[in-house]
């Protein structure tokens, strides 16, 4: 097996409607980071998924698997292929864009195979990264924004114990004048290879 196949694999989700802004930016310094500690990110754009929204028909509660088939189908691969995962958005009325809150609500499956087919965990979760860049306009915060995706990763077993919220920058390119946040995000994505390469 080469070196570039044993290379931990991180999921870099990017989720805002919008290519390259803020959140765009900070996912890229994550992506950055993954690469100097000799990982290989593995970028996807939300918005170019073709995904469309979760019907609520519980059918993934009968064999753990959704009936649609469209966009998902290469998230879904994607998601159970990485060994771990960075989600990175913007802050939209204190929540995440509709186009990364359909991606997430699409990950029912997994939450059917863990609380309804109950389904034996994997040995280990995977660590698990949270970026999220907001105007710091709106007095209700982020936390909506991280909460929903901390779900999720909970429920792919996935650690979301690396968050970094950078509340202020509002129009694009305002993130270059955080380069402490952009900093941390390599950080964080270094951090993420370590430990995987630590766990295996």
């Amino acid at each position: 097996m080469s070196a570039l196949a044993d290379s931990p694999r991180v999921l870099c989700i990017a989720g805002s409607p919008r290519r390259n802004g803020n959140s765009d930016r900070l996912l890229d310094a994550l992506a950055q980071g993954v690469r100097s500690a000799g990982g290989t990110p593995v970028v996807l754009v939300a918005r170019d998924t073709g995904v469309g929204f979760c019907r609520g028909c519980n059918a993934c509660s009968k064999d753990g698997h959704c009936i649609r088939r469209d966009g998902m189908d290469a998230v879904y691969v994607a998601l159970d292929a990485a060994d771990a995962i960075a989600v990175a958005t913007p802050v939209f009325f204190a929540t995440v864009p509709a186009v990364l809150k359909t991606l997430l609500d699409r990950c029912q499956p997994y939450w059917a195979r863990r609380y309804v087919l109950h389904e034996p965990a994997p040995q280990q979760r995977r660590p698990g990264a949270i970026l999220v860049v907001g105007g710091g306009g709106d007095p209700f915060g982020a936390d909506c924004a991280v909460n929903p995706i901390k779900s999720v990763l909970n429920v792919l077993y996935v650690r979301a114990d690396r968050i970094l919220e950078v509340l202020g920058p509002d129009k694009p390119g305002d993130i270059a004048c955080e380069p402490q946040a952009l900093e941390r995000a390599a950080q964080m994505g270094s951090e993420l290879v370590l430990e995987v390469l630590e766990g295996r």
